[in-house]
């Protein structure tokens, strides 16, 4: 698994569509962290490639995220196959009929995947705003939609990439900003210094005689170089896997606070870790949020977790005098 920030979501596209199994093994061991499957219908695009059925073969042969690009005029009528296909996320365009938008949106989230939304490069950011809060991913392109191998478009990257972070504030920890179209090793710092988090990159992993899992990280090291050191001050990036512990509480509590903390958009992982034992006999649960917006998690729930703490000390108090427990002497007060 990757250390850094940046992840690269390998385009089939021009993979040999004839042994797609190896392609999809010779990937993942040469490093991709998930796969992007263009989805073109011959219509709203000028090309014609994948199927769910093709991505039900797919998934199989991987355990990494499969994005599905829906690159097709009629999405609602189909993304019930996508979903059932196993997409861990769909991403459709925002220039499809609006009438469309909001219940594929819908149907992807309530099938537990991440929805997106992806803008052409003409198509200004500003047509995501009726959609708020309904998807996860901004897909930024930056060639015209309908072939690989195009070149990239730098000026909308600029224009695009850091401005679609305001469209994710619901999901400060989940939520990402792809960048898909001519991204390469010379393209990679550029964006990776906008924050996307997801670089797709295609053809030039296919070429012939190209070490496709050096260029794998070749572009992964320098987005999170363009990061470091337009954004963050010269500091190496978070790991985007990184967890910290933010607070320790008897399991009950744990999973209240958790449930508040998980409706702000941030994701938690409660474990059983080495906190106290309580009266109970169960340790303390540890409350693990990403590294990444721990800042944020304090910011919004420092107070919380004082509250919880003192919620927790009269739990252990209560219990002990209704059971007629006695706390490990590491727990008794001190002899006056």
């Amino acid at each position: 698994m990757a250390r850094g920030r940046a992840r690269v979501a390998v385009s089939i596209l021009d993979a040999d569509h004839s042994n797609m199994a190896y392609a999809i093994r010779r990937a993942e061991k040469e490093g991709a962290d998930r796969f992007h499957i263009d989805v073109m219908d011959g219509h709203f695009v000028p090309n014609l490639t994948f199927g769910p059925k093709m991505i039900k073969g797919i998934r199989p042969r991987t355990r990494l995220p499969l994005d599905a690009h829906l690159m097709i005029s009629d999405p609602l009528q189909s993304v019930d196959e996508f979903l059932a296909a196993g997409c861990d996320s769909v991403t459709i365009h925002v220039e499809v009929d609006p009438a469309q938008i909001e219940p594929t949106l819908g149907r992807i989230r309530a099938a537990g995947r991440a929805p997106g939304l992806s803008v052409k490069p003409k198509t200004p950011l500003s047509a995501l705003d009726p959609y708020r809060g309904l998807f996860d991913i901004v897909l930024v392109m930056t060639v015209e939609p309908g072939f690989g191998g195009q070149s990239f478009m730098k000026d909308v990257a600029a224009e695009k990439i850091l401005a679609a972070r305001e469209y994710l504030t619901h999901a400060p920890a989940e939520g990402e900003v792809h960048v898909d179209g001519g991204v390469n090793r010379e393209s990679a710092e550029f964006v990776g210094g906008l924050a996307v988090d997801v670089l797709v990159v295609g053809s030039v992993l296919w070429r012939k005689g190209r070490n496709m899992g050096r260029e794998i990280r070749l572009v992964r090291a320098l987005a999170d170089e363009g990061y470091q050191y337009r954004l963050n001050n010269g500091k190496p990036p978070i790991p985007r896997d990184a967890m910290v512990v933010f607070d320790q509480l008897p399991k009950h509590l744990a999973l209240r606070f958790m449930d508040e903390i998980e409706a702000g958009g941030i994701s938690v992982i409660p474990l059983r870790g080495n906190g106290q034992f309580n009266p109970d006999g169960v340790r303390d649960y540890d409350l693990l949020v990403p590294a990444s917006v721990e800042s944020l998690t304090i910011e919004r729930h420092a107070a919380d977790r004082e509250r919880y703490a003192g919620e927790a000390a009269a739990w252990r108090e209560d219990y002990i005098a209704r059971h007629g427990i006695q706390p490990p002497e590491t727990l008794r007060p001190a002899p006056s």
